[in-house]
């Protein structure tokens, strides 16, 4: 498995997050926390990265990624009722813009959720770890 003991870490961090503070919270609470989870695992990352997108030389959009881990790994965190295939499709679009090809959904609602999305340069795999 591609970057797996990071991911491994990573998902610790979430499921450390998630056991403690549960469900409820907006976001950006889950953010913050997760940056305290991964950095105590001593995980480097960036926090809100920009990505954009060209199309023959020209800017046509632009996102940000909560999270990418080591260089390696995109991680998009959601406190939603449940995960769909367009949060999936929302992190290909990050992998493709990024140039990386693993990453991670991390869904803080009611039942915690974990997406692992790999990008292989011409499909997507996605997969619950």
């Amino acid at each position: 498995m591609a970057h797996g003991e990071v991911t491994r870490q990573i998902i610790g961090a979430f499921y450390e997050v998630y056991n403690e503070l549960g469900y409820g919270f907006p976001e950006a609470t889950y953010g913050a926390a997760m940056a305290i989870a991964m950095k105590d695992r001593g995980l480097e990352f960036l926090r809100e990265q920009p990505l954009v997108v060209r199309y023959k030389g020209h800017v046509v959009g632009d996102y940000r990624a909560d999270y990418i881990v080591e260089g390696k790994i995109i991680v998009e965190l959601k406190a939603v009722e449940a995960l769909a295939a367009a949060h999936d499709s929302q992190v290909l679009s990050y992998l493709r813009a990024s140039g990386l090809t693993v990453g991670l959904v991390l869904n803080f609602g009611a039942k915690a959720g974990v997406r692992r999305v790999i990008w292989t340069g011409s499909r997507l795999v996605s997969e619950a770890p």
